[in-house]
């Protein structure tokens, strides 16, 4: 049976350059390998990977996949690439290289008896990706008659040769007991208590697109819970330490997977730590572990070392000796100085820190803005749980979600592990959530010494290039980190936002979608545009937004914001510790201009929460402790608030004098029956505590404020807010 390749595979597909084309070359030609013309297939370019669904066949089953594949003749130089037909766990079929002229290599590889329900086809660059043009073609499945149902299992890592406590790479065995559990269908792997070492020579090289990262074109994946269902990872406690650039867990086109009692953590952090020996007003002397945190000094600049990694240094995070908060008012502090070797791990840095507040004592972690991998990546995943799991170090996000729906995460969090000595964890948010659906729930878990927010929910939305017909738009993946990942399906809900005003519109119905590269997506709706959209305005997808509850956690000791919201489902957000989260603890966003991350905020609560001493350095879009701050190009011309009914309740506020509450477009806002208890822990901003730029139906009412007070409208600042919107105990 002849291969029907999915619009949404196409749509999936990730290809360093240029379209992924259905029965065409890359170059939007006839199939040609070899000299022989190919009337079917799939035209690629390395390095390429395409996921393909195995289709369900009534009374039969898919027994084996086969085809051929090649250099495309069309190139207009020597092209070398090597071909791989892969399961989510291994490699089941690889071609070597291959270049123009070499007639197709035939392939055939089993899938009912491996329980595959998805292949991924990856065409990989060998020298360069120069005229790599690669075909798939001949595509067909063989169906033979239904079998028999296979017991789910238990399946121990030991019978597969994993050891703990060695230094040898066990991703192959591990990923051959995975292979093994996918063929019973399901059931819990087993992983003996212990420390286990993962390397990226071992390790599935895959190729996908991953939200709000750097996009490299090969993702090392250690543990790929891939293509499964019904499974349980059961670590009993165990480590995994990782080495080099890799992607330590992904669970992708898998459903009922649950990850339990596992820690994940770096042997070598991708960030390196020292400690401040002494300031001067012209100098910082810092000590650092040569042996922890590898480096040398090249022309007098910091070049750290990592197992396959080299990295200059781009700014620098200081976290203050024995409470481990950031230091107020350090924010991220840029710098790639002159650095002197001053004698055993002593170095000199010319750079003063004194007039920072640095001091002997505290550290500094010094870092890039690089986002190589995410430490878990949850992609095209339904009811995943993550039950104490602890992410304790990471090269971007700690845990990345896209494309996902139902996603609970219990205990753990991301947080450092004890004996390492250091403070800084996540290279970016803790958790983040782009374009997903259901429920995410996230329960008494701890974040802590992240560069960003302890988790961060949003859509993405893409950018109006050009209005090409009354159907049909040409829309552009705006942020050079968000790019590629697939926002649309065909038969999903499409809605429009202004891009000025930033006011959801109308939905419709994507009826196509073409990715014509990585950037760039042509959709073609059922029904007619609605009037009045133009270039300029944005899209999102109106099918994948989700309701959040984030209860019981402590969020501490990290930088940017505690927490960021950006959906119309509802949001609860109960019984947190927000303790020295030196931007904002909680920020309702979103915007069509910088991110692209949209979804206007219809129910949030936030009750029973205690904060403590946050705001002690500026950020973007941290004007207040709880801050709702979309970005409105012509807040004037808005003809409705962006986001709307927010209660604020039963909280405590133990803070200096800083703004508790910013809003900017929004409606309904109650801050009610709070406690508020100021300190002079740091120098005070001076400001009102409660701000709002064209809000509307706002309470402020039974709160109470030590030393006792009685806020009145004067403590307001209000603009384009008219006084009357505004009701205060008085």
């Amino acid at each position: 049976m002849a291969v029907e390749v999915p619009a949404a595979s196409l749509l999936m597909a990730r290809q360093e350059t240029g379209q992924t084309r259905l029965d065409r070359s890359f170059k939007d030609a006839e199939l040609s390998i070899g000299g022989k013309k190919y009337a079917r297939g799939i035209g690629t370019h390395a390095t390429s990977m395409i996921p393909l669904p195995v289709p369900s066949i009534q009374g039969g089953r898919v027994v084996s996949f086969e085809g051929a594949c090649g250099v495309d003749d069309g190139t207009d130089g020597e092209g070398s690439v090597e071909f791989r037909v892969m399961s989510g766990s291994e490699v089941l079929w690889s071609s070597g290289v291959m270049k123009r002229g070499m007639p197709a290599k035939k392939f055939s590889v089993k899938v009912a008896a491996n329980g595959l329900k998805n292949l991924y086809l990856m065409a990989d660059r060998v020298e360069n990706n120069s005229y790599d043009h690669a075909d798939w073609v001949d595509l067909a499945w063989r169906i033979g008659k239904e079998g028999g149902t296979m017991q789910a299992a238990v399946m121990n890592v030991a019978k597969f040769g994993m050891i703990p406590g060695v230094r040898k790479d066990q991703g192959p065995a591990l990923r051959a007991a995975i292979s093994a559990l996918r063929r019973r269908g399901g059931g819990v792997l087993s992983i003996p208590r212990g420390v286990y070492h993962f390397y990226p020579d071992g390790a599935l090289d895959m190729s996908f697109y991953i939200s709000n990262h750097d996009q490299p074109l090969v993702h090392p994946v250690c543990v790929p819970l891939t293509d499964l269902n019904d499974v349980r990872v059961e670590g009993n406690g165990s480590l995994f330490l990782f080495h080099g650039k890799v992607i330590p867990l992904l669970i992708m086109d898998s459903e009922n997977v649950t990850v339990e009692r596992l820690a994940v953590d770096y042997e070598r952090p991708y960030y390196s730590e020292g400690s401040v020996t002494s300031v001067d007003d012209q100098f910082t002397e810092v000590e650092i572990d040569k042996k922890t945190y590898p480096y040398e000094i090249k022309n007098n600049k910091f070049v750290f070392i990592g197992e396959g990694w080299r990295e200059g240094m781009a700014s620098c995070m200081a976290f203050e000796k024995g409470t481990g908060h950031i230091i107020a008012n350090t924010a991220d502090i840029g710098w790639n100085g002159h650095v002197e070797p001053v004698g055993g791990n002593r170095l000199k840095l010319k750079w003063d820190l004194k007039k920072r507040g640095i001091k002997p004592g505290d550290t500094l972690v010094f870092r890039n803005y690089n986002r190589p991998h995410p430490g878990c990546v949850i992609y095209r995943a339904r009811k995943t749980r993550l039950n104490n799991v602890a992410l304790h170090q990471s090269t971007g996000m700690a845990l990345l979600a896209q494309r996902s729906e139902d996603i609970s995460i219990k205990g753990g969090g991301v947080f450092i592990r004890k004996g390492t000595k250091r403070v800084h964890t996540s290279g970016a948010d803790a958790t983040h959530f782009s374009n997903t659906r259901g429920e995410i729930i996230v329960e008494k878990a701890l974040f802590e010494g992240m560069m960003d927010d302890a988790i961060n929910v949003h859509s993405t939305c893409l950018g109006i290039q050009e209005v090409v017909d009354s159907h049909t738009l040409r829309c552009r993946y705006m942020h050079r980190q968000a790019v590629g990942f697939e926002v649309f399906l065909p038969g999903e809900k499409i809605r429009f936002i202004n891009g000025p005003t930033l006011e959801p519109r109308e939905t419709g119905t994507v009826k196509s979608a073409v990715k014509t590269n990585e950037k760039e997506l042509l959709i073609t709706l059922e029904e007619p545009l609605p009037g009045g959209v133009k270039a300029g305005d944005a899209v999102e997808n109106a099918d994948f937004y989700p309701s959040v509850v984030f209860r019981n956690n402590i969020v501490r000791n990290n930088r940017a914001r505690g927490t960021l919201f950006t959906t119309p489902e509802k949001v609860l957000v109960e019984g947190n510790l927000f303790d020295h989260s030196s931007g904002a603890a909680i920020l309702l966003a979103g915007d069509a201009q910088g991110w692209y991350e949209s979804g206007a905020c219809h129910e949030v609560v936030i009750r029973r929460n205690t904060f403590i001493n946050n705001l002690t350095s500026r950020y973007q879009f941290t004007n207040a402790i709880i801050s709702i701050y979309p970005e409105v190009k012509q807040l004037n011309n808005q003809k409705d608030y962006y986001h709307r009914n927010i209660l604020i309740e039963d909280n405590v506020f133990k803070t200096f004098d800083v703004p508790l509450l910013f809003a900017i477009s929004a409606e309904n806002i109650k801050f009610i029956n709070n406690r508020i208890i100021y300190n002079n822990d740091y120098k005070g901003w001076g400001q009102k505590p409660f701000q709002f730029r064209r809000c509307a139906n706002i309470r402020i009412k039974g709160n109470r404020v030590e030393p006792p007070r009685t806020w009145t409208i004067a403590d307001c600042k209000l603009e384009n807010t008219p006084a009357s919107q505004v009701h205060m105990d008085e």
